[in-house]
């Protein structure tokens, strides 16, 4: 469990990619549940329970589907389980960094939570460019291009789903 924990972080941090993350999905289904918790963490600052698990279940869709259709229209269907694994497990990593910086913006709402907030999204993009560019074999550029609209369709999908978003946020 600690080297695929490292693998994630090294992916995180550029150094891997998702062709390193092993095909399995067992796997998947490991990282799920653990996003979901980080996610319900993070969601429970700012909406009911009901609500917030209705939105995870909305944001595994999106990623698994996602990635499945990006793959696909790349002729790179192989590469799913691998890819869906690493933008699951770096999205758990990033959002649970997320958490005391989300705490801090809601009851505080300072400067430097939402500078830092802001670096998270941001590299929250980086890391799913790099994903991407390494799934597809592609320079980074593109890569960093589909993530950039993957990220947006992704609030777009949840804002139309969920309009109290677009206030709460």
């Amino acid at each position: 469990m600690y080297s695929l924990l490292t693998l994630f972080f090294d992916i995180c941090l550029f150094k891997k990619g998702p062709q390193d993350v092993p095909v399995s999905k067992w796997l998947l289904f490991l990282l799920i549940p653990i996003y979901a918790g980080i996610s319900f963490l993070i969601l429970i600052l700012t909406t009911d329970a009901i609500n917030a698990i209705l939105k995870i279940i909305v944001e595994i869709a999106f990623v698994l589907i996602s990635a499945k259709i990006i793959l696909f229209l790349a002729n790179k269907s192989d590469r799913y389980q691998q890819t869906a694994n690493a933008l699951i497990a770096t999205d758990s990593i990033v959002s649970f960094a997320a958490i005391p910086v989300m705490a801090t913006l809601i009851n505080q709402g300072s400067a430097n939570s939402i500078i830092a907030i802001t670096l998270l999204m941001l590299w929250h993009w980086a890391v799913s460019g790099h994903i991407f560019s390494q799934a597809l074999e592609k320079h980074l550029s593109v890569g960093l291009g589909i993530a950039l609209l993957y990220i947006l369709l992704a609030y777009q999908v949840m804002a139309l789903l969920f309009p109290e978003i677009i206030v709460s946020t």
